[in-house]
């Protein structure tokens, strides 16, 4: 009887100490702009990714398009948490990425808690697609799609992927949703005409 009560008191100091619940993803294409871990991390400082305490380690890695082409988006969700994804490109500059999305929230024991976010539909440049891969159940086969790139000259974009996590207490480094991005390099295909609605493009 006392082990039994000593078991339940430790217990329930662990679970005491463990944080709410936060779900994780791995880009596994194209690939990301840091080295991640297996569950994905570091992930949860916008825009791209990495933490205050780790901003991460460069990969180095610039994924070569041509324009008007479709990129193959594959992401792996590490730990579960319903919600959708967001994609995202900015040309010139990181700054360009347009913010986390509006959320709904509710308050709860810990404080606000997300329900839902504003998804764009259709999307507005920057934003390439958005309401990807919604879900509410734990898949163990990675979310994966492939998506038009604009026909545009870019040395160096950035490829943002987000996931809005719902049922999700605040990250204060990233709202309610978790990043990761990628460094794409974009050579327009002289038989198509440049999408001159992107920054810089003539």
């Amino acid at each position: 009887m006392k082990n039994t009560i000593y078991v339940t008191f430790a217990l329930l100091l662990v679970l005491a100490m463990v944080p709410a619940a936060s779900a994780h993803f791995k880009l596994l294409e194209p690939q990301g702009w840091i080295v991640e871990a297996t569950n994905g991390d570091p992930q949860k400082a916008a825009p791209c990714g990495g933490t205050t305490a780790n901003p991460g380690t460069p990969s180095n890695i610039i994924n070569k398009i041509q324009g008007g082409q479709k990129l193959h988006i594959k992401v792996q969700e590490t730990i579960y948490h319903p919600g959708h994804y967001r994609v995202a490109l900015a040309v010139n500059s990181r700054d360009e990425l347009p913010k986390d999305p509006m959320v709904t929230t509710k308050e709860g024991a810990r404080g606000p808690t997300s329900v839902s976010a504003v998804i764009q539909n259709p999307p507005v440049i920057p934003v390439l697609a958005d309401g990807l891969f919604v879900h509410m159940s734990q898949s163990a086969v990675p979310f994966e799609t492939d998506l038009e790139m604009p026909n545009i000259n870019c040395a160096k974009c950035t490829l943002q992927i987000i996931e809005f996590m719902a049922e999700h207490g605040l990250n204060a480094q990233g709202d309610f949703s978790y990043h990761h991005c990628a460094d794409i390099q974009i050579t327009a295909d002289t038989k198509k005409p440049i999408d001159t609605r992107w920054p810089g493009q003539r």
